[in-house]
Order: C-alpha cells, then sequence, then structure tokens
C-alpha cells in the first residue's frame, strides 16, 4: 500500500463497542486497512484500523485496544499508511502485543528501531522455494505418518481437551537442540494463564533469546485477536527476507483468529454466511496463509494449533484453514480418552510429503503398513466388542495384537508434562521410531505386554521395560 503523507485529521462520529466511526473532511478519507491514532487522554495509544468507507466523509474502523472512555468530537490522525510493528534483533527475547508494544513488563525497546506495515502481498509463485526438506519432530507419531515440510505448513486439529497447546508446546521445547533458527510464537485469543505458563517455560527452558512472543489474548478486543497473527508473521518475514535465517512460526490458536474475524464481520454489520462465519473467511483464511513460504534458500515454517468446534471436521472454518496445509495432524477425542497420547489420529492425519520419492521407499511402505493393521482393527472393534476376541480368525487375532502394540508405541512422555506425569520427556529420532515399527510388524513383541510398549521411547526402551516385568513376574 502506498503510503500518503500523515495529514489528514478527524474527529470520532460514533462508538459502538469495538467499532469507532470517524468524520474526515471530504475527498481527504484514509484507505482501507489504513491506522488512525486516536488523540485521547488516556494512558496508551488507541488505534484504530479503517475497514469501510461509509460516505464522502466518514469511514468506519475497528479498534485494536478497549474504547472504554472514548467520547465523541476526540480527535483522530490519519497515520497515512497501515499498522507498522518493530522488528529487528532488538524484538527476541521480548513478549509484544498486536502493535508492537512491549508487554513483559521489561525496558522498553530501542529508540529509531525498523518498522514494517503487518499488510503486505504475499510472495510471488516465482519466487517461493518448493518445501520437501523433512522437519523432524522427535514425536513418533508425527514423523513417522505426517511428516512436516521445512518450509510448509502444518496445523494440529482438535476439539477442546485433547492436547493441542501442549503438543506445541512439546514442538518448541523439542527444537531447542536440532533447530538454531528463530522461533516467532503467536497466541491468538488464547487464556491468559497459557500465555504466562509459556513464557515461564521458555525462559526456564533457555529458547527465550531466539524466540519472540506475540499475544492477542482472549480477554482483548477481537481487533486485536484478528490482527496478531499478521503482526506475528511480520516480525518472521523480516528475519527471513532481511536477516536470512529460517523462521519457525507457532501458532495457537488459529480458529481463534477466524472466531475474531467473525466478530469483526457482526460489527460492521455484515450479513454472515455459512453456519454464521463471515462472508469473508476464505479471503481472510488465505492473506494469512499464504504469506507463510520458504523463498530462496530461507524458510518459515509454521506449526498451528486448530480448535474444532464440537468436534466437527465439516466446519467451514475447520475446511478453510486446512486447504492450506501441507500435514494435517488430526488430534482423536477417543484415543485422548484411552490415554493414547499424543491423541494423533492414523487414519485421519496425512502429509504431502508422506511420498516414497520424498522420505523415501522404507518410510512409506512402513507408514501404509501401520495404517493398514490399525484401519483392520477398527473394522473388528464391533465384532470383538459384541462377540469378543476369541470369535476372531487366528490371522484376525494376530493384526489385532499388532495394532494394539502400535498404538501404544506411538505414544511417548513428553518433557512439558513431566511435572504431572513424573515420566522425563522422550524425544525419538525418526530412524529409532522406523526400527520400532518394523519391529512390532514382524512379530517381535508379538508375546510382549502391551504396557511394555506404552509411553516409552525407543524399542530397546520398551525391550528393557518388558525384560523388567518378566523378571519381576518370577516366583521367588
Amino acid at each position: 500500500m502506498t503510503r500518503r503523507a500523515a495529514q489528514s485529521l478527524g474527529e470520532v462520529l460514533a462508538v459502538r463497542g469495538a467499532v469507532v466511526d470517524v468524520a474526515f473532511n471530504a475527498g481527504d478519507l484514509p484507505q482501507i486497512d489504513e491506522a488512525l491514532a486516536v488523540e485521547w487522554d488516556r494512558r496508551g495509544p488507541l488505534i484504530v484500523e479503517v475497514q469501510a468507507h461509509l460516505d464522502e466523509t466518514t469511514v468506519r474502523g475497528v479498534a485494536l485496544q478497549t474504547t472504554a472512555g472514548l467520547a465523541r468530537g476526540t480527535p483522530v490522525r490519519a497515520t497515512g499508511g497501515p499498522i507498522t510493528v518493530p522488528v529487528g534483533d532488538a524484538v527476541l527475547g521480548r513478549l509484544l502485543d498486536v502493535t508492537g508494544d512491549v508487554r513483559d513488563n521489561g525496558p522498553p525497546l530501542p529508540e529509531g528501531m525498523s518498522r514494517s506495515p503487518i499488510h503486505r502481498a504475499a510472495p510471488a509463485l516465482a519466487d517461493r522455494s518448493p518445501a520437501t526438506a523433512i522437519f523432524e519432530t522427535g514425536i513418533k507419531a508425527i514423523d513417522l505418518l505426517s511428516p512436516l515440510a521445512r518450509g510448509g505448513k502444518a496445523a494440529m486439529f482438535g476439539g477442546a481437551g485433547v492436547g493441542k497447546t501442549v503438543v506445541v508446546m512439546e514442538l518448541i521445547h523439542a527444537m531447542v537442540q536440532s533447530y538454531r533458527g528463530i522461533s516467532v510464537f503467536a497466541g491468538v485469543g488464547e487464556r491468559s494463564r497459557e500465555g504466562h505458563e509459556l513464557l515461564v517455560e521458555m525462559r526456564r527452558s533457555g529458547v527465550i533469546d531466539r524466540s519472540v512472543l506475540v499475544y492477542g489474548q482472549m480477554n482483548e478486543p477481537p481487533g486485536a485477536r484478528w490482527r496478531v497473527g499478521l503482526t506475528a508473521l511480520t516480525i518472521a518475514e523480516h528475519f527471513r527476507d532481511q536477516k536470512q535465517q529460517n523462521v519457525l512460526l507457532l501458532m495457537d490458536n488459529v480458529f481463534r483468529f477466524v472466531q475474531a474475524g467473525g466478530e469483526v464481520s457482526g460489527l460492521l454489520g455484515r450479513l454472515p454466511s455459512r453456519v454464521g462465519y463471515q462472508p469473508t473467511l476464505a479471503t481472510e483464511v488465505a492473506a494469512l496463509q499464504e504469506r507463510i513460504t520458504s523463498v530462496g534458500a530461507v524458510s518459515v515454517t509454521a506449526i498451528e494449533a486448530v480448535y474444532v468446534p464440537a468436534d466437527d471436521f465439516t466446519d467451514p472454518a475447520v475446511t478453510a484453514i486446512s486447504s492450506h496445509l501441507d500435514s494435517i495432524i488430526m488430534l482423536s477425542r477417543s484415543m485422548a480418552a484411552e490415554g493414547m497420547y499424543p491423541a494423533v489420529d492414523p487414519l485421519s492425519s496425512s502429509s504431502i510429503l508422506l511420498d516414497p520419492l520424498v522420505v523415501g521407499e522404507e518410510h512409506y511402505r512402513l507408514a501404509e503398513e501401520v495404517r493398514e493393521t490399525i484401519a483392520h482393527y477398527k473394522e473388528l472393534q464391533d465384532i470383538i466388542a459384541l462377540l469378543g476376541i476369541e470369535e476372531l480368525s487366528a490371522q484376525d487375532r494376530l493384526m489385532v495384537r499388532r495394532a494394539r502394540r502400535l498404538q501404544r508405541f506411538l505414544t511417548q512422555p513428553f518433557a512439558v508434562t513431566e511435572a504431572f506425569t513424573g515420566k522425563p520427556g522422550r524425544s525419538v529420532p525418526l530412524a529409532e521410531t522406523l526400527k520400532g515399527c518394523r519391529a512390532i510388524l514382524s512379530g517381535i513383541a508379538d508375546t510382549w505386554a502391551e504396557s511394555s510398549l506404552y509411553m516409552v521411547g525407543t524399542l530397546d526402551e520398551a525391550r528393557n521395560k518388558e525384560g523388567a516385568a518378566s523378571e519381576e513376574a518370577k516366583p521367588q
């Protein structure tokens, strides 16, 4: 967007919650998405983003901070361009809000920092690099069944309480040793408690110095939650384009971004579309997701958490988000209820990288065999519930036995849950995951107790656990 001279002065005409109408002189209206600074007597700025031109002299905008106490007639200054946020090395280790102000009770950012507008076009298709390099996470179920792409987009879908935030936090923890780039975390509409826990965890683990936290939390106005993802993405793009550094962008929760957009759309008086969502749903999601990409030799890799309302995976918001992704990780409520953590559904999760040309013939074949074995077990579950496992054929009983062991082997303890479970976390290399699945499918673990494979890292650890259990079971 071309930046104009910041000359326009107006005044507040009407205030309805987060929506503010501002009157300007005819022919001098600010552009759509331009930032307006309200010059009121309260502490801290009030930024309003223009969303509509009502007539020749009036614009309607959405406030990014609370409007409590804002009076009609208050002077408003057009800034001449979109909202800008500070970028560069000085933001590393800091917690910022949607407008780039520091919110961690630390010292202010240095004067004269570079600032970038939060609205910009996605890189041209010709400038993008294909995302074909594997991004290992150390989480067995993800690396085996839904591998992530370096420079790609992956998301964890799940209803309330199935472990989305825990998996995101574990990924942050797992990247400390293996990932040497910059991490940018966007907290979109999440609880203040979760934001505080993440800040404390990152300080404790020593990764805060290479990370930036950007929050627009649940208690903030919808405008802040709607634009905070763009703020985080702008900071990530600066490190990618100007510093030539790889960036890991973590977003929790993208559904809250869609939800905030719906609130803004309703406040602006737009008629809702499917299932009550905003008519601009697909455009808003695309404007965020299409900017996440690799350019040249450097990349922005996104890992997102997406809340699924009422566990309905056909929800328009969920389908709009999933159409932009390379890897889809579905979290299952039934698996979480059985204690299978991480509750990754092996049959619904997918990745465009799970191709023999990318991951290799062996990895692809093993992943397909694991899926087939677990799918066959799912088909037999009704028969087992009605008649018992004894009524199955010998071949089916063997498949069930191996499927149950595979399910348990794909669980693992997380470092971020150690304080609650007492079990130290495990990060498992992909080679060990493949080795363990190959052994279970070949029958090595057929006689082992299922509990020996539950919540372990490698197959060797499970073997030691089985050996210890066998020793205990021997008569004294």
